[in-house]
């Protein structure tokens, strides 16, 4: 598993979101999730391509990633990152292979937050590139070996370089 950059990685996860500074006395609920998503990518003349997903955080910042959301009941991870990916991209995909497993801490809500992320390779078999989930900002195709530029977390980076010998290997 690897670890996710996010904004407070830099503390231990009883600290992240306060500035390294914790309240004396204030004990935040430990809260488990998991998520799951993918990288979904199509093939045409112009070579392999992915659609990302960018959020703008508090800072106003877009931010690229790879899309992903809450397994619901009842869903297996694979359904999810299915799911989630035609939500948000507005991409058809048909999973490929696991792409791996981040997990990570960060704060919300007064809740201490353990994330827990599967994602998959999938193959886009139809859909439309479309933003218009309401957590998407925007949307965009990317050529495969453009993502390491793009994606805003490291993690994620890591995951994707993974991706050209699993499509090989499933050609």
């Amino acid at each position: 598993m690897l670890p996710e950059q996010a904004p407070d990685a830099r503390y231990p996860p009883d600290m992240a979101g306060t500035g390294g500074r914790q309240r004396p006395g204030r004990r935040l609920r430990r809260v488990d999730e998991t998520s799951a998503g993918g990288l979904v990518v199509a093939d045409d003349a112009a070579g392999p391509r992915a659609a990302l997903i960018g959020r703008t955080d508090r800072r106003g910042r877009l931010l690229w990633s790879l899309p992903k959301g809450h397994i619901e009941e009842g869903e297996t991870p694979e359904d999810t990152a299915v799911r989630e990916v035609a939500e948000e991209t507005g991409i058809i995909g048909a999973v490929v292979a696991p792409l791996g497993i981040i997990d990570f801490w960060f704060v919300a809500d007064g809740r201490r937050v353990h994330k827990t992320v599967h994602h998959f390779l999938l193959r886009a078999v139809g859909g439309a590139l479309s933003d218009a989930d309401v957590e998407v900002t925007e949307v965009a195709w990317v050529p495969l070996d453009e993502l390491g530029d793009r994606l805003a977390y490291a993690d994620e980076r890591a995951l994707v370089e993974r991706a050209p010998a699993l499509l090989a290997d499933s050609a």
